[in-house]
């Protein structure tokens, strides 16, 4: 068996450091061949150190200064910039590329393994967010495989896998979603919310960002688009329930009535495995769940009034082309502002709304068509928010 070389997109995020955990454990089936990261530097230094890759790469240059630097004298070769962060993941000494680089700066790499025809383990919903056309006839053109990360639609295609190739009679997939920090919080005090705590999810430890995204459920909300684009599903076939629990990951209900559910201890390492060994098994490092001692589970229709950026979603996948794309990034915008101090909780969803009332749908044939909207629904959501049009930032590298 030849030891797989992976490339791990974002290595010092949650995701990144879950998949490191895994590949850790079977050194004869997996090796970090690149390790990818932003600007955090003195982790990934450590992880370069422990690992010993053949590349890693930074997207911010004074940061892959620093890291050269720090790992002068080792082995490892280190990139920086989105067009060499791209040529690692398309080159011969990379045959799985693992994409969890938060938000739209993952677009660029993702697709460049999706043309190279890599195995591309999908962590980043971004990259279908934004142009899930775009990504999927790329992914179909340079046959590429794609296995899904999120712990949802990694449920969702463990219950429909045959391993035959076939698809079932799928009638409907249910995505599960925790409901965050405010699942149960009086809506009269959300206008008070602190990022803090915004951050401090009752079942997962994840970044902060995305952590927002959980507690106003748009992590949910970019799920339903993504999940549109990986199973080929219209949007009445797509629902979303409560779970508090995190137990059951999603559930698929086919044309016979029957409903099939993943379960598990809510722990990234178990779909990571998946993906990683598929079609095999092999052990994550995961504790087995223990039925006999689990409280009881519950479901519960999510409350669009207290979970507005859902419905935004739902609203945004409806009006197809490039409005999820805008969604995604006024949202990225609205919750760097948040984060920053200089929006409020609420502002959020008030300024992804702004920016969708405000959009002109456009088709998004390309990169550069992704960059051009991303810049535009970046500006809208800052004069939504009161901010100046520098505040917009940009999708780091997303212009490869």
């Amino acid at each position: 068996m030849s030891v797989q070389r992976i490339a791990v997109l974002g290595s010092t995020g949650s995701i990144g450091e879950s998949t490191l955990a895994v590949i850790a454990r079977h050194p004869q089936r997996f090796e970090a061949s690149a390790l990818v990261a932003h600007r955090n530097w003195q982790k990934l230094a450590e992880q370069c150190r422990r690992l010993r890759p053949r590349h890693a790469a930074m997207h911010d240059p004074v940061a892959a200064r620093a890291l050269a630097q720090a790992l002068a004298g080792t082995d490892t070769r280190v990139l920086s910039g989105s067009d060499e962060i791209c040529g690692i993941v398309a080159s011969s000494d990379i045959d799985t590329v693992l994409a969890s680089i938060v938000g739209a700066a993952g677009l660029a790499s993702t697709l460049a393994a999706a043309r190279a025809g890599k195995r591309i383990l999908l962590a980043n919903k971004e990259a279908l967010v934004m142009g899930g056309s775009l990504f999927m006839d790329a992914v179909r053109d340079g046959g590429a495989t794609l296995l899904p990360i999120d712990s949802e639609h990694n449920a969702i295609f463990q219950c429909m896998d045959r391993g035959d190739g076939a698809k079932p009679g799928v009638r409907r997939i249910v995505l599960t979603a925790s409901g965050g920090p405010f699942r149960t919080r009086d809506t009269s005090t959300l206008a008070n919310v602190t990022p803090d705590e915004a951050c401090a999810h009752p079942n997962w430890s994840m970044g902060r960002k995305i952590s927002v995204d959980s507690a106003t459920m748009m992590n949910k909300g970019l799920e339903v688009i993504e999940a549109h684009w990986l199973f080929g599903l219209p949007r009445e076939a797509i629902d979303v329930v409560v779970h508090p629990q995190s137990i059951i990951h999603s559930l698929v209900e086919f044309a016979d009535g029957s409903m099939l559910a993943q379960m598990s201890n809510p722990d990234m390492r178990i779909p990571i495995a998946h993906a990683l060994a598929h079609p095999a098994r092999i052990d994550s490092g995961a504790a087995s769940l223990a039925l006999s001692k689990l409280a009881p589970l519950t479901f519960e229709a999510p409350d669009y009034r207290r979970f507005a950026c859902l419905k935004l979603a739902y609203d945004a996948l409806d009006a197809g082309g490039s409005a999820p794309l805008a969604l995604s990034a006024a949202n990225e915008v609205a919750v760097a502002a948040f984060l920053g101090g200089r929006a409020g909780y609420l502002d959020i969803a008030r300024a992804c709304a702004a920016t969708l009332a405000q959009w002109e749908v456009r088709d998004v044939g390309s990169l550069d068509d992704a960059v051009a909207a991303d810049a535009i629904a970046r500006r809208i959501a800052c004069a939504a928010l009161g901010l100046p049009a520098a505040a917009a930032g940009a999708a780091v590298s997303l212009a490869a």
